[in-house]
């Protein structure tokens, strides 16, 4: 019966004394944890203020954010383990070890990881751009560190990691698109009155900017007609149907005004004695 008891004093004698020794160290540690805490989240929110003033990116805005309080965290969990007497040298090394097989196992998020980092940073488009590149196209919805998401024209969205965007051509339209109609009109057309005639649907049509001017000018002397060019800007989302009401109102005002749009036409004569 002694003997328990013994055991239980002993085990109590040894938690106090830890108590004693590391406690102290342990409150202090929270402490300081508590405290890293709210300074990274106020240095966070001073962050925001200074990028805002920069006008960067949402998502630029939001990874330096993320990664000033990781920082400032990271230092005071440091100040934290040392005053609990931790050694932080075996510690980075294992780390490290760690980190180099993850990174063997992780190569494909990693890769894409680091081009999104190449993207937020360099930034060849921002969010509301409308981009071509490895086939597809749409407007940038969303560019997060692992993938950017284009929303399609037809509504659907195209999800495309970041390591597929990096080192590719990519042609960035920006936030606005130029039209490119081309009308064809007969050779004996009144070509000033056929092109004002053009200005002035343009200049109708809520969807096409004044600014820039649209173009419009003669391109080809074709076989059968005179190929008029026709080039306005809309915005990006005014794009798909705005093509189609240019082409329909140009068509509509060429018949009201009589001038006619000619098609390929073929004379098949019949020699005699061939038939």
């Amino acid at each position: 019966m002694t003997e328990p008891l013994a055991v239980l004093d002993q085990a109590q004698s040894t938690a106090l004394t830890l108590a004693i020794q590391f406690g102290p160290k342990l409150l202090v540690a929270c402490l300081i944890l508590i405290l890293g805490f709210y300074v990274a989240r106020w240095l966070s929110r001073m962050s925001q203020r200074l990028f805002a003033r920069l006008d960067l990116d949402p998502t630029t805005t939001q990874l330096l954010e993320r990664t000033v309080r990781i920082i400032v965290f990271g230092l005071f969990l440091i100040m934290a383990l040392q005053n609990l007497g931790v050694e932080l040298l075996p510690l980075i090394a294992g780390l490290g070890i760690a980190g180099a097989g993850a990174a063997l196992a992780m190569q494909g998020v990693l890769s894409n990881l680091a081009a999104g980092l190449t993207i937020i940073f360099t930034r060849p488009f921002r969010v509301g751009d409308y981009i071509s590149i490895a086939h597809e196209e749409g407007e940038v919805g969303t560019i997060t560190l692992f993938s950017t998401t284009l929303s399609h024209p037809d509504l659907s969205r195209v999800v495309i990691p970041n390591r597929k965007i990096a080192g590719e051509i990519l042609h960035n339209y920006g936030r606005i698109r130029q039209l490119n109609v081309h009308v064809g009109v007969a050779y004996g057309t009144d070509m000033n009155r056929a092109i004002a005639s053009i200005e002035e649907l343009l200049h109708a049509n809520p969807k096409i900017l004044a600014d820039p001017a649209p173009l419009i000018q003669v391109a080809t002397l074709a076989d059968f007609s005179v190929t008029i060019a026709v080039k306005p800007w809309v915005k990006v989302p005014d794009y798909p149907a705005a093509i189609g009401e240019v082409n329909q109102a140009i068509l509509e005002n060429y018949r009201a005004r009589g001038i006619v749009i000619p098609y390929p036409q073929r004379e098949v004569r019949l020699l005699p004695g061939s038939a």
